[in-house]
């Protein structure tokens, strides 16, 4: 029981029982056997969820007993919806007393993408925890989410192909003015594409450390990224920022209009949608105190539906084209679909 064990700071526990939990900690690399089994049953029960060991190094006896005693010391970190992984690093370095420069090393090294690796959601994270384990635990935690997610809507999860869903889904959140408008946003979003046309969305340049900047003209003449939805069409290569589920749901399940466009009214803060330059036009004119904005290419015809029944094909690395509902029959896609989308909370 003397013998030196060596471990981080704080440690995650999952739920079992004992016989599970000494499992999980031998795996990690911890080295404990029959008779430390024995003892811990004999301290009580180990403790669940973070644990605070103090030290990294310790006898194996107050290891053993610390897992029956300690509680890691907690702090809450919120991610927003449509806010970018640029600022929320920044925030939790501040907030858990942190290295930025060790987060922002941590994120390019475990991100799939630029963005959109961390759900935007409420953490409650341990102090003391170290930059890397932090990085690795909220972007493990939510591909758990999004393969939870994918699966119950798809039947498998294909990480590529779900970042696709993901980088429409910021979009959307960053363009939305609420949860109700989201499915409308993405319509648009969908007629736009099917059409050939630009997006031309002013949220795809509220990207990293853009996020709170106003876009102006000569900001969209001068940013010559992929995420410049005025001059690159399709969807931006990377998702905009972390995404909220409505926004996932929305960019799965678009409204069926024949919206094109979209601009913001003053008086209610939300948005007037239209499907012809000319209504969208006549929106702007009865909206005096609104911002022109930048001029967008009219259609030279409006479709009466133009919402894609299926999800559009996807471009892998080796080029081939793939779509994540070639597994579901097609006579089976909506109803199926659907009904799978409600088991997800």
């Amino acid at each position: 029981m003397t013998l030196p064990v060596f471990s981080t700071k704080v440690i995650y526990i999952p739920k079992g029982s004992t016989s599970a939990i000494i499992t999980y900690l031998n795996k990690s690399g911890y080295e404990l056997n029959a008779i430390d089994k024995t003892l811990v049953r004999f301290l009580g029960y180990p403790q669940q969820g973070w644990i605070d060991l103090k030290t990294q190094k310790m006898t194996k006896a107050d290891f053993l007993y610390k897992l029956v005693t300690s509680k890691a010391a907690l702090k809450e970190v919120t991610l927003i919806p449509g806010e970018t992984y640029y600022f929320f690093l920044k925030e939790v370095a501040s907030l858990m007393n942190l290295s930025e420069a060790k987060l922002f090393k941590a994120y390019r090294k475990y991100a799939f993408r630029a963005d959109g690796n961390i759900l935007a959601e409420t953490y409650s994270l341990p102090i003391g925890m170290s930059e890397e384990n932090l990085i690795y635990y909220l972007i493990s935690y939510t591909n758990r989410r999004y393969e939870e997610f994918s699966k119950k809507i798809f039947g498998e999860y294909n990480k590529q192909n779900w970042y696709y869903y993901i980088s429409i889904a910021s979009v959307i959140q960053k363009e939305a003015a609420s949860k109700e408008e989201m499915p409308l946003v993405s319509s648009v979003i969908y007629n736009r594409l099917n059409k050939g046309m630009p997006l031309q969305m002013d949220g795809t340049l509220n990207y990293a450390h853009y996020s709170h900047e106003k876009i102006t003209a000569a900001r969209i003449r001068e940013d010559k990224s992929y995420y410049n939805t005025y001059l690159n069409k399709g969807i931006p290569q990377h998702p905009v920022c972390a995404i909220s589920l409505d926004a996932i749901k929305s960019a799965i399940f678009p409204a069926k209009t024949n919206y094109l466009y979209f601009v913001k009214d003053n008086r209610t803060n939300l948005h007037r949608f239209s499907g012809s330059y000319q209504e969208h036009v006549n929106h702007i004119n009865n909206n005096p105190k609104a911002i022109t904005p930048v001029k967008k290419e009219a259609p030279q015809k409006v479709q009466e539906q133009v919402t894609p029944k299926v999800a559009p094909k996807i471009k892998t690395d080796k080029q081939s084209e793939i779509s994540i509902f070639d597994t579901i029959k097609k006579d089976e896609k909506p109803a199926i679909i659907k009904d799978l989308w409600k088991k997800v909370n």
